[in-house]
């Protein structure tokens, strides 16, 4: 079965999958009693089109700044599709960035509309100022004092016929995707439709999917391909704002009652499931594929979900950005068999060949901006540098920031250079490594060292689960020091675990210059989106206020 040829608006993947299939699930979601409930292509499709018509009516039309804040559901697929199919531009903040940041994010964006539950409005009624340009607002459950309409009022002003859906043009902005702000301010990457277009193709061949294939995804965004790609979403029973909190018991219920080929969750989501699943010996042959981004996976992560999995089954880790994905993809067997095993000396996480469609080049490594890539130095075939990336699905700004626009883009004639702000290499077999985040690099009077390699070096030892490089001091004379989050079992006294970890280090040339090591007590704090980044800028402060490095 393959889906027929459909337009650049992402939303046409729906109607063109509903005249392939339109008896064929497309969402299943806990129905809140124990069981599930279904949505077919078809009744996706028509439910799209009746919100489209009652959005319509409301005054949402091509252009509409649309905030929506709520989570994937089953009001959720069809309200976003809906919102393609007018024209308007999808704005998607993560709540999870804390109250301050969205508010920033929310002010910065001017909406038009905003669609959101219960508690959105009340947050709506509380902060007012970044509200004040709404015109239409439209509450997804039961709406109380604060006007507006709900989404059951949309439905009804809606009609019982296809929406003459917006054919836009390549360039025509169809969402503003905001950052995680794990590394700085969050930012709103401004996605065209040509993008959208572009990463479905693209992570379609990448990955050989098919239509009729059911996946269960458990980041919003990537839920929203699933029916562009013709493929059945299993909603599991979790909170999507805190993905390492997941439980593994649900997702697995989930994955074989449903019978899920495919699955996407965060490094932190899919570290609690191996570890279940081996201790639990659940295995799950149904499954052929699992990607993971978000943050580096870790070797022994990726072997113990590959004992739950069947042996053509495979782990894939898509490198990428909210601004740029996918960049480069590679998957566990290459890892297990290879890279895995350089990674451990200090070679930094092989992330695979770059995509199709895409030029990853490597450059010096800079914290100005760089206004034209005749200005930028591209670096030799296995010296770290800054990766920067140019193709279809690069963004081309960033919205109402033009300054951290400059900082991350360079002209290259008619087309946009994206910096990744990740460093990193390529080797002779033209494979991609990531050494870390150019913000969070270590420069000493002696020389630069980068979080991921080093990182990768100590993480061997059986009793950290995680370590942490970071900087003490002023750049250029900064002191590094690394911080360990233990094991939770582990038996070794912090002392002991010191010791032998910087006898661990002094084995590799990675590693040998680090003298400053510390037991962080409990776990490192992490982003909000994919739980997994460790928010270095915070433990860096927190070391420097214990005085260590000195």
């Amino acid at each position: 079965m393959s889906a027929p040829k459909t337009s650049i608006n992402i939303a046409s993947h729906l109607p063109a999958m509903a005249r392939l299939d339109p008896s064929r699930p497309a969402i299943i979601a806990p129905d809140g009693k124990g069981g599930w409930q279904t949505m077919t292509f078809g009744e996706l499709d028509a439910m799209s089109d009746r919100i489209a018509h009652g959005l319509a009516a409301i005054g949402v039309q091509r252009g509409s700044r649309t905030v929506i804040l709520a989570p994937p559901s089953f009001e959720f697929f069809p309200l976003v599709f809906a919102v393609f199919k007018v024209g308007a531009v999808m704005v998607a903040i993560d709540p999870g960035i804390g109250r301050k940041a969205l508010l920033s994010c929310l002010d910065e964006v001017k909406a038009d509309a905003f669609i959101g539950i219960p508690a959105a409005h009340v947050a709506r009624i509380l902060f007012p100022k970044p509200f004040r340009t709404v015109k239409a607002n439209v509450t997804v459950g039961r709406r109380l004092f604060w006007g507006g309409h709900s989404l059951d009022e949309v439905k009804r002003l809606g009609k019982d016929e296809p929406f003459p859906m917006v054919e836009p043009s390549t360039n025509e902005t169809a969402a503003i995707l905001f950052t995680s702000g794990s590394t700085g301010i969050p930012k709103g990457a401004v996605y065209s439709h040509e993008i959208f277009d572009a990463q479905v193709r693209m992570i379609r061949d990448a990955y050989g999917i098919q239509p009729g294939e059911i996946d269960l995804p458990t980041f919003p965004l990537f839920a929203l391909f699933d029916p562009a790609l013709g493929m059945t979403a299993v909603l599991p029973d979790m909170d999507f704002r805190f993905p390492a909190k997941a439980d593994p018991k649900k997702l697995i219920e989930a994955m074989t009652t449903h019978r899920c080929t495919s699955m996407f969750g965060s490094p932190a989501l899919i570290d609690n499931l191996g570890r279940y699943g081996v201790a639990n010996g659940i295995k799950l042959p149904g499954l052929k594929r699992v990607l993971s981004a978000g943050a580096p996976v870790r070797v022994d992560v990726l072997e113990n979900l590959t004992k739950m999995l069947g042996v053509d089954a495979q782990i894939f880790t898509p490198f990428g950005a909210t601004e740029s994905l996918p960049v480069a993809s590679i998957g566990s067997k290459e890892v297990l068999a290879d890279t895995g095993r350089l990674a451990m000396q200090g070679k930094g996480v092989c992330v695979g060949k770059p995509a199709a469609d895409v030029m990853v080049r490597i450059i010096e490594i800079s914290d100005e901006p760089i206004a034209s890539w005749a200005d930028a130095r591209e670096v030799p075939q296995g010296t770290i540098g800054e990766i920067t990336v140019a193709g279809t699905v690069v963004t081309r700004e960033y919205w109402a920031r033009p300054e951290q626009t400059k900082l991350a883009k360079i002209q290259d004639g008619e087309r946009i250079v994206h910096r990744m702000g990740d460093v990193g290499y390529f080797d002779d077999s033209g494979r991609l490594w990531m050494c870390g985040r150019k913000g969070h690099r270590v420069v000493t009077t002696a020389g630069t060292l980068f979080t991921t390699p080093v990182e990768e070096v100590l993480n061997q030892h059986p009793a950290v689960r995680r370590s942490a490089l970071v900087a003490v001091g002023s750049k250029g004379s900064q002191v590094p020091v690394v911080l360990l989050e233990r094991e939770p079992m582990s038996g070794a006294a912090d002392a002991q675990l010191v010791q032998e970890i910087k006898e661990l280090a002094s084995r590799h040339e990675t590693t040998k210059t680090i003298n400053h090591v510390h037991v962080f007590q409990g776990e490192f704090p992490v982003d909000r989106r994919h739980n997994a980044k460790i928010e270095r800028e915070k433990l860096s402060a927190w070391a420097t206020q214990k005085g260590f490095g000195r």
